[in-house]
């Protein structure tokens, strides 16, 4: 008996296993991917991810494939520009984007190293219940046979379209439309900073990653998905020439070193985050557009929270662990809604001029700036931002 089962070992799953292997318990990690394989992500580590990374002892691993410091961002909006580098936490400045096969392959190997037993090709097909309908254990497909495992908790990790969620039926307690639809590919050898490009009805982003290849990502509204994606090559360069002109020449006389990736099915929900025997992490329990790219730091902070809540209680009595995962969706959905609401914000394509105003002011002075992409990197909060230097000059 394990435990703790995670279904999922990307970058919700895998930390969390290690965490958990690491206080000394016994943890299964189940992917239905095989171990190394990309998928959609737009890469980007905020501050507080980074953070995170130093702390589990995997920062330096990361860096050392490459993947370049974000540590100088320029964000344009009308009149607006722009750039500076964030103040950071813990004494990390700068962000991060490696190719989620990289990322996702070093937090496998850190579950693996700290004790946990990973099988990669394994499908969850249903949850074991005792008699009181209490969650305790899996069962599923692996290796051409079938397979069941007790644990005394099973953990989601296993993203937006989770089995975990839909077998454990958790219901949605927030969900809104779908705003937003996305293209990205790489270049090669394009020289960028981290760069976003906003205009009302679009938002274009540039990000560097490994072997010398800048993401370039192109967000349309939801409205228009059916349009773009019956040329989407086409749609994705003609938004980046216009929103991101100086980008745009950068990319001349280039080809993508990768084909065009894209989706229409960004969903925007909290679910209920844990019930008996089972919990929801990552984007298994809350997801929201990727335009402001907070989904891994996310994941990573709600990684941290849980194994926090659990520690020194997830093997005694289970009434002490559902107080433990109670005390954990409380703390998930404070943490995560002001970002939530920001997100959506940004995701409706449609900067006003208030939003404008204040920019105009922001851009004015570093200080600002700098405290205006802790903003952007989920560090602080709208507030921190009206400072009486940004109100003398409103």
């Amino acid at each position: 008996m394990f435990d703790a089962i995670v279904v999922g070992a990307r970058c919700a799953g895998a930390p969390t296993a290690m965490l958990l292997a690491r206080a000394g318990y016994r943890v299964l990690l189940l992917d239905k991917a095989p171990s190394g394989t990309d998928t959609l992500s737009t890469h980007l580590i905020h501050q507080p991810g980074v953070a995170a990374l130093a702390r589990w002892g995997l920062l330096e691993q990361v860096r050392a494939t490459g993947c370049p410091p974000l540590d100088r961002t320029r964000y344009e909006l009308a009149d607006v520009r722009l750039e500076g580098c964030a103040r950071g936490v813990a004494g990390q400045r700068a962000g991060l984007a490696p190719r989620r096969h990289v990322l996702d392959a070093i937090l496998a190997g850190a579950a693996v190293a700290a004790g946990v037993e990973l099988r990669d090709r394994c499908q969850v097909t249903g949850l074991l219940r005792d008699d009181a309908g209490r969650v305790t254990g899996v069962e599923g497909r692996w290796q051409g046979g079938s397979f069941t495992e007790q644990a005394r908790l099973v953990i989601g990790a296993d993203g937006m379209r989770s089995t975990v969620a839909r077998l454990a039926e958790a219901p949605y307690t927030v969900a809104d439309d779908r705003l937003t639809c996305a293209y990205y590919t790489y270049w090669q050898d394009v020289p960028a900073d981290l760069e976003l490009y906003e205009a009302p009805g679009s938002w274009t982003a540039a990000v560097p990653t490994n072997d010398g290849l800048t993401l370039v990502l192109a967000y349309f509204p939801q409205a228009r998905f059916e349009e773009v994606r019956t040329d989407a090559r086409r749609a994705y360069l003609e938004q980046v020439r216009t929103a991101a002109p100086s980008l745009y020449e950068r990319l001349a006389d280039k080809e993508p070193a990768e084909r065009l990736r894209g989706t229409g099915d960004q969903q925007n929900y909290f679910r209920q985050a844990t019930g008996p025997g089972w919990v929801l992490v990552g984007d298994a329990g809350h997801h929201k557009d990727s335009i402001t790219a907070r989904g891994i730091s996310d994941a990573f902070g709600q990684v941290e929270a849980l194994v926090a809540r659990l520690t020194g209680r997830l093997d005694g009595d289970p009434a002490q662990l559902d107080t433990a995962l109670k005390e954990f969706a409380t703390e998930r959905d404070s943490a995560l809604g002001p970002g939530y609401e920001s997100t959506l914000a940004v995701a409706h394509l449609a900067p006003h001029e208030q939003r404008l105003s204040l920019l105009r002011a922001v851009q004015t002075d570093p200080e600002l700036t700098s405290i205006y992409f802790d903003m952007v990197a989920g560090i602080a909060t709208a507030g921190a931002l009206y400072t009486p230097k940004l109100l003398a000059l409103l």
